[in-house]
């Protein structure tokens, strides 16, 4: 019909349409093409962090934080949403972000090798530098670091102690810095109740293998934590001797018994664990904190943020846990954002959103977001921004009857300068045993701590046998009377076997 009808027009109308038909021709390519464009303009970033690890909104009216200096805080959307909207205001690109969780730094690392890929992932200190080592990372731009950029929250609020601690830790003559950004900070020590425990029986490693407290303590299911208790209390002499203590280098050497994997000391260690398995009540990674809140048990192995958040919980049923941290040492632990090789790819535009995502959370309104949420220790102290500081003051700040109050220094954190008078809080001296203490623990307590170093090839794999050996089986449960029975079997096995081949013979 096209052509009879094309047959009618006159000439000039004819080769109108053609021209019209040709360029409708030719344009269709072309609206293909945007089309196709518009839809891949979306860039996608891969996030892969700690379970309840970040601010995922849908807070209720009450919430609301207003603090002194004005500002105030109301999560009402995931972190990740409030993200995609504000980088597509401030630099004109849509985004989006596909989250995901898990649940240990070795169950992360597993994902990799089988192949899983992300852009962004959280792990800690020891994991961090063992995907540095195995040059899996993609170093920061030059760009992150810029801080005359107002969008590069990170750089300009980053704690100096943290900043300090990233700039000197190297791996193959690399800092982290080059390669991680800080998250959330904290030590490990020990949540409990003081009904039920004293302060000092809390304060020591050989807290898991006091007979007092029969099956009324948890530990923690991972090889890396557990492992740093049973160092600290094989080690507790020497960690705690003067002479130790007041060696010119005493936080290389205490580092370096904390990391300590020789065949002895692995050996060691997986005698006391397995004595530790027998006394405590369960061997956990997050059921502790419902335990020790609940009553079942005295006294619970926490990172910092977790014993915030029990503490917290027991406290609206009016129960008063507190934290102790090891007199012997305790561990100094991070979590950083880190992209990955294989995941970024080289690709500019998803560096600068993975970048991009990381200032997002370290604006300071963030950082307090997700704090409050989780109940961890941002790595942020805000810079010229004083928000962390005043949400310091606004959680633990005395109420003006208090009975015994008593400054508290936190200008190790903010200033370097433990003195710095604009960075001590007046709070009620059961807060230095409680949320303060564990959320910014006093100079003395990071004096006597250690980071966990990563293990190499080798030294994983004794450390991790050591650990299914404690966790299996513990031959010291077998009793004499089975032992003799064993061998009886043996023994009848082996008069079995004889007698068979002997017959055999004589055929």
């Amino acid at each position: 019909m096209k052509y009879n009808r094309l047959k009618k027009l006159s000439k000039t109308m004819a080769i109108l349409m053609i021209v019209a038909i040709l360029a409708s021709l030719f344009a269709t390519p072309a609206k293909q093409k945007a089309t196709s464009l518009a839809k891949d303009d979306v860039i996608k970033l891969r996030v892969c962090n700690w379970e309840e690890y970040i601010d995922l909104g849908e807070w209720e009216e009450d919430e609301l934080i207003e603090l002194d200096n004005g500002v105030s805080i109301l999560g009402e959307n995931t972190m990740m949403d409030d993200f995609c909207d504000w980088y597509y205001e401030t630099y004109g690109q849509k985004v989006e972000i596909e989250y995901s969780c898990f649940g240990t730094n070795e169950e992360l690392y597993n994902q990799l090798t089988l192949g899983d890929t992300y852009d962004l992932v959280c792990p800690s200190e020891y994991m961090i530098m063992k995907l540095m080592s195995e040059k899996k990372l993609q170093p920061l731009s030059d760009g992150f670091f810029d801080a005359s950029d107002e969008n590069n929250y990170y750089i300009k609020g980053v704690s100096p102690y943290i900043r300090e601690a990233f700039e000197t830790n190297e791996i193959n003559g690399e800092p982290w810095s080059q390669y991680a950004a800080g998250y959330m900070w904290g030590v490990t020590g020990i949540v409990y109740d003081p009904d039920a425990m004293t302060a000092e029986d809390a304060s020591t490693w050989s807290v898991f293998n006091n007979p007092d407290y029969f099956r009324r303590i948890t530990i923690k299911d991972n090889v890396r934590d557990s492992y740093f208790a049973a160092l600290g209390a094989l080690k507790a002499e020497k960690l705690l001797s003067e002479e130790f203590r007041n060696a010119p280098d005493y936080s290389q050497q205490l580092a370096k018994e904390m990391n300590d994997v020789s065949e002895e000391t692995v050996a060691a260690a997986q005698d006391l664990l397995q004595d530790f398995r027998d006394n405590v009540y369960a061997f956990e990674t997050d059921s502790g904190k419902a335990d020790i809140v609940s009553g079942k048990i005295a006294a619970n192995y926490q990172w910092s943020g977790d014993a915030v958040y029990s503490m917290d919980l027991a406290e609206e049923d009016d129960v008063y846990l507190e934290f102790a941290v090891p007199k012997e040492c305790t561990n100094l632990w991070f979590d950083g954002w880190v992209m990955l090789k294989d995941g970024i790819k080289g690709d500019a535009a998803k560096q600068h959103v993975a970048e991009a995502f990381i200032n997002y959370l370290s604006m300071p309104e963030n950082a307090v977001r997700n704090m409050y949420y989780i109940g961890y220790t941002s790595v942020i102290s805000g810079g010229e921004d004083d928000t962390i500081f005043q949400y310091a003051c606004y959680n633990y700040s005395a109420d003006e009857d208090a009975e015994e109050v008593v400054q508290y220094p936190l200008g190790f954190f903010f200033t370097l300068d433990n003195e710095d008078e604009a960075y001590i809080i007046e709070a009620d001296i059961e807060q230095t045993r409680r949320q303060l203490y564990a959320q910014y623990p006093p100079q003395d307590v990071l004096e006597r701590s250690a980071i966990m170093q990563y293990f190499d090839e080798q030294e994983s794999k004794d450390a991790n046998q050591m650990w299914i050996n404690v966790r299996c089986f513990n031959i010291k449960d077998v009793k004499v009377s089975t032992w003799l029975l064993i061998a009886a079997v043996l023994c009848g096995v082996i008069a079995v076997i004889t007698k068979v081949k002997a017959d055999r013979y004589r055929e």
